[in-house]
Order: C-alpha cells, then structure tokens, then sequence
C-alpha cells in the first residue's frame, strides 16, 4: 500500500473551466494520493477485502471561470437527466419534501434544506426531538453581500454536531462561504469556496460542483437586484479534506482514467447551450413538473 509515511496529500488543481478541473483533480489523485480502506470496502467469507482500497488525499482545486465553456465533460458518471435534476435538487429544493429521518425509505436531509433551512435538533431521526428555529442562510448571505460584501463573515453550514455524527449518512458538503471583490473595472465579483469532508472524487465531484456554481449564479443575481447593479460570478474554489477514488469501482473507473491521459479535455466536454444537451434538459424539467417524486430514489 502506498502510505506517504502516514501523511495524507495535500494537492492542488487549477483549470479554467469545470470538466478540465475535474480531470486535473481526478488524475492528481489517482497519480499522488496514498491508499486508504474505507468503512464500505467489501469483504468474503473469511474476512479478506474483496475491495483494493480507495486513492485519497486532501485536494484544493480552483475553478478560475466556472461558467466558460464547454462547461458540461461528456463523460462524467450520470448524464444530462442526471445532472439537472441534481442541479435542481441543490438550487431549487425540488426534492426537500424527500427529506423524513424517522422514515427509513426517505432522507436525512438535503443540502438545499440544510442551506435555506437550517433547524438544528439534537436527533434528526426523531420527529418530536427539541429543535431550534430554522434559519435560511442564503437569505443571510444575500443580505450580508448588499451590506458589506468584503465581509468575512458571509458562509453558511450543514453540519449539526448534535445529531449528524450518529447518523449512517452525514452531509459530505460542511460549508459555503463567500466574499465579493471588485474587478479591474471596479464591478463586484461573487466569489464562492466549498469545503468537504468527505468527497467521491469520480462519481461525485462533477455533479456537485456543477450545482454549486449554478447556486453561486443565483445568489449573485439575488444581490444584484437588492443592490441595482451587477455582481459577476467569479472563481469557484472546491476544497475536500478527503478526495477519493473509489476501489470497489476501480474496474469502471480505470478505462476513463486511461481516456483523461490520452487526449486534451476539450475533446471530451460539450457547450451548455449544445441543443442536444438542452433538449435533454427540457425535457427533464417537464417531468419534473408533472412529477416532483421524479427520479425518486435513483
């Protein structure tokens, strides 16, 4: 196993738009990460891992123009369907009505519940636990931007210390923080960090960041109305305490491993406004309006 003396890697990606950020951490991780078991690698009859263990590390990745194209890589695991309803589901709440911890066949919670509705409780798979009054963070932000947007201050949370460590499926995504800054011709630019706890650098990361620059989007217009001018969405900065590849998935991951070395990213990533890609995307919010539990599960 590669153990880098008992230190995790602490690595760092640049790219100008989101598929090359993706391939530049994704192939970071793979090349300079150390080995790690998981809490979920299988194991036989005999108690041997079935499961190689994951490639991980500590990863900080920039993403100098999240909204530059081609924004969409082609070959991330999911797909169009996949991804709008995520990037829904983030923004929008589509799917808060999911969230019921008493219930074993729905949700703990969402990030966009968790973001515009924090409630923090001592037991999320209690209904009747005691629980605090739900604060919606973003309208904070959105706030706190038009009154100072150098603030320091402006961030929102998902983590309940009280009730999240006791649970099967705590939230990955601990934190969002913001600052506005002007640019070279003095209008202000919406900076966005994210920090994780926890990350599925090939199966995850795309997805999240995606909705997350999408979310960075609207509250930089939210501010541009109370303000009356415009705020630029600036960089996007994705930071994971723990960036991983998987090794239970290794054997679907490897061939696309080997597709990201052998060829410039641009060959594999589309314009959002391709019309493939748009009709995909329409198409999916009909269904979605015709059918919140849409997806449900999947």
């Amino acid at each position: 196993m590669q153990t880098n003396g008992g230190s995790i890697p602490v690595l760092a990606v640049r790219g100008r738009t989101l598929p090359e950020a993706w391939e530049k951490a994704v192939l970071a991780c793979w090349e300079n990460g150390v080995d790690v078991r998981t809490e979920y690698d299988r194991k036989n009859s005999d108690g041997e891992y079935i499961d190689p263990p994951s490639r991980d590390c500590s990863l900080v990745v920039e993403v100098a123009d999240p909204f530059s194209e081609p924004r969409i890589h082609k070959n991330f695991p999911g797909g169009p369907e996949e991804l709008e309803v995520y990037r829904q589901e983030v923004v929008h709440g589509i799917h808060d009505h999911w969230v019921d911890p008493s219930d074993p066949d729905k949700w703990t919670y969402t990030y966009h519940e968790r973001l515009f509705g924090y409630e923090p409780t001592e037991d999320v798979d209690d209904p009747a636990a005691p629980k605090l009054r739900a604060v919606d963070q973003i309208e904070y932000v959105i706030n706190k931007a038009a009154e100072a947007g150098h603030s320091r201050r402006m961030q929102a949370i998902t983590w309940m210390p009280t009730a999240d460590p006791q649970t099967e499926d705590p939230p990955c995504l601990q934190r969002l923080w913001f600052r506005i800054l002007p640019n070279a011709a003095g209008e202000p630019v919406l900076n966005l960090n994210s920090h994780w706890r926890s990350r599925d650098g090939y199966k995850a990361w795309f997805m999240n960041a995606f909705a997350l620059t999408d979310l960075q989007r609207t509250i930089a217009a939210a501010i541009s109305k109370k303000l009356g001018r415009h705020v630029h969405t600036g960089r996007y900065v994705d930071i994971s305490d723990s960036f991983h590849i998987y090794g239970s998935y290794f054997e679907e991951f490897l061939p696309e491993l080997e597709k990201m070395k052998a060829a410039n990213w641009e060959q594999r990533a589309w314009p959002s406004d391709h019309p493939a890609l748009q009709m995909m995307f329409d198409e999916t919010r009909d269904k979605l309006a015709k059918d919140p539990d849409y997806m449900r599960g999947s």
